[in-house]
């Protein structure tokens, strides 16, 4: 089902005249006893979308404003537990503040006092998370890619111009709304967001570990209480790593091995991996990646818009990420194509800085990457990706895949001293667990 806006009147694809959407009869689902019901005096629950592990998600209508929304009734669980509850009420009051075209939009939360239940009220939405065009597609065209890239900086520059940080940044969450141009994005879930303003609550305890391992800076692996901004340029990296050449950097058979991977090992250049890959992988982003993965957040790239910058340009594009976001797919690609025929000027990285802090007059001098942009002939260019039919899709994380493809991974020289001891630590718990384990099982 599509819904239009109320003044719509007829379809544009076909001509048919429309119905108002609280006259599409509601889906028949007997185990369901909430279908058809109306929470809150105002939303009226149409069809279950999805299940997940904190809710049962519903399409509805905001009966108020006669407009789709989805629905999360929590589990009776999650309702008991005050922390859950907590960060589901800071979502959305941090949504609230945060007002911006590729963030989702969350619209209310609160009891519904005839049945008891707590629902958090989002938009609804049209399309598919990136995770499925991953698990479907491998990797995303490098048009798509800047694009998407583009937008999510746009959205995130945002929340940390208001000193909040994701913390859980991940393909789950980043939802992509097909149209004619190219992908809209929305960013999900800011249900773990780490507040950095002065007189906000704490819900996390100090050590305490939040957030996707696949995706996790080093920082936030350790729970250290200087996380910022960065963790997010450090989680979209590696989100960036997995488009690009179809793995991701860090890999583990089990959560503690694969932070003890993101604490040790560097990820191969991502260029290494042509001839493996649909799209040519530019060698000027392997240098764009190694600033962004960097352990130290000192030397990390510092924001998430130098970071879409740097991916575009490594792709021979010009101008910055504020312009890419609003081009189509198929400017880019032209773009993308006229890229490969010339070779990038050399560039500069600017090394992170804090930026929740005064400027630091000790800070990393800046990281030159300057490299060519492919070797050799030039690769084909792949055809520009249009995306298809838009599918009609929940606010909802999806299912991580059981396992990825091995990256070959290689230890560092020169490990920086103030990893040794969080190596030791992490080690130690991993071995402590499987003893742990093993004394439980007998």
């Amino acid at each position: 089902m599509r819904v239009f806006p109320d003044d719509a009147g007829f379809c544009p694809a076909d001509g048919n005249p429309l119905q108002f959407a609280s006259t599409v009869p509601i889906a028949n689902t007997a185990d369901d006893p909430r279908l058809g019901a109306k929470l809150c005096g105002r939303y009226e629950l149409r069809r279950v979308v999805a299940d997940g592990g904190m809710g049962r998600v519903y399409e509805g209508i905001d009966k108020q404003t006669n407009t789709r929304i989805a629905v999360k009734v929590l589990h009776d669980d999650v309702v008991k537990d005050e922390v859950a509850l907590e960060r589901f009420k800071r979502e959305y009051e941090i949504s609230s503040q945060l007002p911006h075209d590729y963030i989702v939009k969350v619209l209310d939360f609160q009891r519904d006092e005839a049945s008891g239940v707590w629902l958090l009220v989002m938009e609804f939405l049209d399309g598919e998370e990136l995770r499925f065009v991953l698990k479907r597609e491998k990797e995303v065209a490098p048009e798509r890619l800047v694009r998407m890239l583009s937008q999510v900086a746009l959205g995130l520059d945002g929340a940390h111009a208001r000193q909040f940080v994701h913390r859980d940044l991940k393909p789950d969450n980043l939802f992509l709304c097909g149209t004619r141009e190219g992908d809209n994005v929305k960013i999900l879930d800011f249900g773990s967001v780490k507040d950095k303003n002065k007189d906000a609550k704490k819900l996390t305890v100090l050590g305490t570990t939040i957030g996707s391992p696949y995706y996790m800076a080093p920082e936030q692996a350790q729970g250290l209480e200087t996380l910022d901004a960065r963790a997010d340029v450090f989680a979209l990296a590696a989100i960036t790593y997995e488009c690009v050449a179809g793995a991701v950097p860090f890999t583990g058979n089990n959560g503690p091995s694969i932070l003890l991977s993101i604490l040790t090992k560097d990820p191969v250049p991502p260029s290494s991996r042509n001839g493996q890959t649909k799209y040519p992988i530019p060698a000027a982003l392997d240098d764009v990646m190694e600033v962004a993965l960097a352990k130290n957040p000192n030397i990390r790239t510092k924001s998430v818009g130098d970071f879409a910058t740097a991916v575009g340009h490594a792709y021979g594009l010009e101008g910055d990420h504020h312009a890419w976001a609003r081009l189509s797919n198929a400017d880019l690609a032209k773009q993308v194509a006229e890229g490969r025929l010339r070779a990038p000027a050399p560039r500069r990285i600017e090394a992170a800085a804090d930026p929740f802090a005064a400027p630091d007059p000790f800070a990393a001098k800046p990281i030159a990457t300057a490299s060519p942009m492919m070797a050799g002939p030039a690769a084909p260019i792949p055809a520009p990706h249009m995306p298809g039919p838009a599918v009609s899709g929940p606010i909802v994380a999806s299912p991580q895949p059981t396992a990825y493809a091995d990256v070959a991974m290689g230890v560092p020289q020169g490990r920086p001293g103030w990893l040794v001891p969080v190596i030791v630590g992490i080690a130690a718990l991993v071995v402590g667990g499987a003893i742990a384990f093993a004394l439980l099982a007998h």
